[in-house]
């Protein structure tokens, strides 16, 4: 089928993007324990006037919430316009849901400690493959310099806005193109700041937001290498092979994919169909491991595969294809203008409101077998009669749906039968439909990089140029330029 979504494509990159050193400025440090030594100050040893005093040069002053318009937050926070705080955007709906529980007053001049250790976790943000300046790092270097209100505001926007980035990604899903539809499961993130706040270890009740898995952590520890001593150092991760030591290209490989790992589940489904477009291959795992694996054919640059997680419930032989209009308009109607017979020969009818229906059989675009996982795409498994398409080292040749080799052996197993009761209903010759015994989930992803068994990473092209846009987002202020030989194009189709 054909994807409707479009966007301009980004060419690959050119010159050399540094990855700054990030870390907990001295200032910002040195504030918050001199708010520390004065938050555990005995009764009385601080007078009103000490309270009014203007900061110390490097100092935050640790005031009360009584210092502090309770009404500011809220009417702020309840205005009309973009919110922000020392020149900062902030992201208000976070904001107004963790304020809610705080009655709408301070919360960091009496949680100094907490917000100490949660300000160093976000200046370490780079392990994760983010920058810090997505969360106000280079204001938050120099608290003292900022209103109390801000100072509040600016500190809550940062901690709520690096825990969603870690719980579900920088770029959520609203942020992202159409087709970027993978997610994991919803993370009650003002909450998850609350408890981060009552815990005796803050930083580690945000840290546990992102991803566990190995891959993730192997990404993690190859990203590391990269910046601690460049392609040498990072020769060990990738496996020991100096053919894999990551250049900057792999670098952003790496920050993409450690976002995309974002994206999806906290735990896999044990049983799931995993169908990866980058290397063109799709596995089944049972019991968490693989056990079937094949060639597909997935979209071509211009109709791309979308990214989705949904199931297989059942499987259809001897499938009939609906022609999407998108097809229908593009493709065959210019044919049918200059060949009348186009259709009876492709076993193609006209039905009502102008739809085209391919007839079944070993002919039609779907093959004989179509693996039923709605979705909001339209995009599925199916069969082919194009099975030399397999043999070719670019298999992107679809409209968006994925081409299986060998779907016989994948229905068998999803159904828990035989081959030869697969090989039956397929004989009965007419459209018929099988459910399977439970429904089995089913990841499209698009990897350009990951962790092999023995922890190395594998570097792969990125052909539908996906990378670029996600490495943009996370590091705005270091904008790669459109390589000169790049023609802009269509990214959907």
């Amino acid at each position: 089928m054909l994807l409707k979504t479009m966007k301009t494509a980004a060419g690959c990159a050119r010159g050399r993007c540094g990855w700054p050193a990030f870390g907990m400025a001295a200032a910002a440090l040195s504030a918050f324990a001199a708010s520390a030594a004065f938050a555990q100050s005995p009764p009385g040893a601080v007078t009103q006037a000490a309270l009014q005093a203007p900061a110390a040069p490097g100092t935050v002053a640790a005031a009360s919430p009584s210092a502090m318009p309770e009404s500011e937050i809220r009417s702020r926070l309840d205005s009309t316009g973009g919110l922000t705080a020392g020149g900062e955007k902030l992201h208000i709906g976070l904001l107004r849901q963790f304020y809610a529980a705080h009655n709408y007053e301070p919360v960091w001049p009496t949680h100094v400690k907490q917000a100490e250790a949660l300000l160093a976790d976000v200046m370490r943000a780079w392990s994760h493959g983010l920058d810090p300046e997505l969360f106000h790092a280079a204001v938050l270097r120099k608290p003292a310099a900022l209103p109390p209100i801000d100072r509040d505001l600016l500190l809550s926007d940062a901690f709520l806005a690096y825990a969603d980035a870690l719980a579900r990604g920088a770029m959520p899903i609203e942020v992202r193109m159409d087709d970027e539809d993978l997610k994991p499961e919803p993370v009650d993130v003002p909450a998850m700041l609350d408890k981060a706040i009552a815990s005796p270890d803050p930083a580690a009740v945000i840290e546990a937001l992102a991803p566990s898995t190995s891959t993730y952590q192997a990404l993690r520890r190859a990203l590391q290498a990269y910046r601690a001593g460049g392609e040498e150092a990072a020769a060990a991760p990738a496996g020991n092979h100096p053919a894999a030591r990551p250049t900057e290209a792999h670098l952003r490989q790496l920050v993409a994919n450690l976002e995309r790992q974002r994206w999806l589940p906290r735990k896999l489904p044990a049983e799931r169909v995993w169908v990866d477009i980058v290397p063109e291959q799709l596995t089944l795992y049972k019991d968490d491991r693989p056990v079937f694996t094949t060639k597909i054919v997935v979209g071509e640059a211009d109709k791309q595969s979308p990214e989705v997680e949904t199931t297989i419930s059942g499987v259809q032989f001897n499938p009939p294809w609906n022609v999407p209009r998108s097809i229908i308009t593009e493709e065959i109607m210019p044919k049918l203008s200059r060949d009348p017979d186009y259709l009876s020969r492709h076993h193609m009818v006209m039905r009502h409101n102008g739809l085209i229906q391919q007839l079944p059989g070993p002919h039609a675009a779907l093959g004989q077998i179509k693996f039923e996982m709605p979705n909001r795409f339209d995009v599925y498994l199916h069969d082919t009669p194009q099975k030399y398409l397999f043999a070719r080292d670019n298999r992107r040749q679809s409209h968006g749906c994925i081409r299986v080799q060998n779907p016989r052996e994948l229905a068998a197993l999803l159904l828990d039968q035989p081959a030869e009761a697969v090989a039956k209903a397929i004989g009965l010759g007419y459209t018929n439909s099988r459910p399977l015994p439970a429904p089995v989930p089913v990841f499209i992803v698009y990897q350009t990089a990951v962790a092999q068994p023995d922890g190395a990473i594998a570097f792969r092209p990125d052909p539908y140029e996906r990378d670029i846009e996600i490495w943009q987002h996370l590091h705005p202020r270091e904008q790669a330029p459109v390589a000169e030989h790049e023609q802009p194009g269509q990214r959907r189709g």
